[in-house]
This record gives C-alpha cells, sequence and structure tokens, in this order.
C-alpha cells in the first residue's frame, strides 16, 4: 500500500512539474521527476514514468538563435466559402546560430503550414507556407476569420506567431430555407 501512495505522489507530482510552468523547459520539469523519483527504494522503470514526448520534440536543444519574418500578419480580402489560399511567410535566421524550426502549428484544422525541415544557416533565408481552407467558414453577410499560427524555434522566445485573416462569405443559395 505504501508502495502505491508512493507511485502515485510520484505520477500526481511529475504531472503537476511538466504542467504547472509553460515557460520552464521541458528538462527542468524531468530533472524534477527524477529527482523526486530517487527518493523511491524501488523507483518505477522509465516506461512507466510519464513524459510529454510531444512537449520535448517542441523544445528545441541547442544553441538560440533568432528569426525575423518580413511580416507577420495577411488579409486574403474577400474569399468564397470553400476557398483554399495559400500565403507563404519570408523569414531570415537573423541569429548566429543555425535555425531549427522544431514546429509550426495552425489555431485549427483549416490552417495548415508547412516550413522547412532542415537547420538555416544564419544569415539564410526560408519560406514558412500556410494554407487556409475557406470550406464552412462563411456566412451570406460574410464571416470575419482571423486564424493564427504558433511557429516554435531554437530562438528566444521559443514560439513566434503569424495571423491570417479573411471575410468569408457563402452564396445565398447555399444556405437552407428556415
Amino acid at each position: 500500500m505504501k508502495m502505491f501512495k508512493l507511485l502515485s505522489l510520484v505520477f500526481v507530482v511529475g504531472i503537476f512539474a511538466m504542467t504547472s510552468c509553460k515557460d520552464a523547459p521541458i528538462n527542468e520539469a524531468r530533472e524534477s521527476l527524477a529527482t523526486t523519483s530517487t527518493t523511491n527504494p524501488v523507483a518505477p522503470s522509465p516506461a512507466a514514468t510519464p513524459v510529454n514526448q510531444g512537449a520535448a520534440a517542441a523544445i528545441p536543444a541547442g544553441p538560440l538563435t533568432s528569426i525575423s519574418f518580413e511580416e507577420t500578419e495577411f488579409d486574403f480580402g474577400e474569399l468564397k466559402d470553400g476557398e483554399k489560399v495559400t500565403k507563404v511567410f519570408k523569414f531570415t535566421n537573423t541569429g548566429d546560430e543555425p535555425l531549427v524550426i522544431s514546429n509550426a502549428k495552425g489555431s485549427c484544422g483549416c490552417t495548415v503550414p508547412d516550413w522547412p525541415k532542415t537547420p538555416i544557416a544564419s544569415g539564410e533565408t526560408g519560406e514558412l507556407k500556410v494554407v487556409y481552407n475557406s470550406k464552412g467558414k462563411g456566412s451570406v453577410e460574410g464571416k470575419n476569420e482571423a486564424k493564427k499560427v504558433t511557429v516554435t524555434a531554437n530562438t528566444d522566445p521559443a514560439q513566434s506567431f503569424l495571423n491570417i485573416k479573411a471575410k468569408v462569405y457563402k452564396d445565398a443559395a447555399e444556405v437552407p430555407a428556415s
């Protein structure tokens, strides 16, 4: 029974340590969990220890650099419901170390980013492509849509944000009569 309570405590402390502070690197949370579990004479196996693999992949390791986007906002203007549009955001590695973009994620499934998977050398440029699908987003009077893309890289801060917007119209013939 004592073993179960101790393992439960280690699990709760580990989860709390990994999720309590967004600014703390995941490695600090892992060290906190490892320190806690060393007080247990029978430490759980690494497979039994909860580790958020997704978060670990999102936080790049290594030296930090900086990124500069030519623009961070773009307005597609007026779109017809169902149109797919693309915007390419150009950026430069303005730091001294290679730039590694570990992730780029849209605020919803209708916004899909594509980014370079290889390091960008200091002073070099790159492109991040964002495809927006307006299907199901419009209204007859026009609906304002705003979406965000979160770019995670070995920069300080680790995340940069790109914003797109559009006014999406639906053809009145497509709207069912009430």
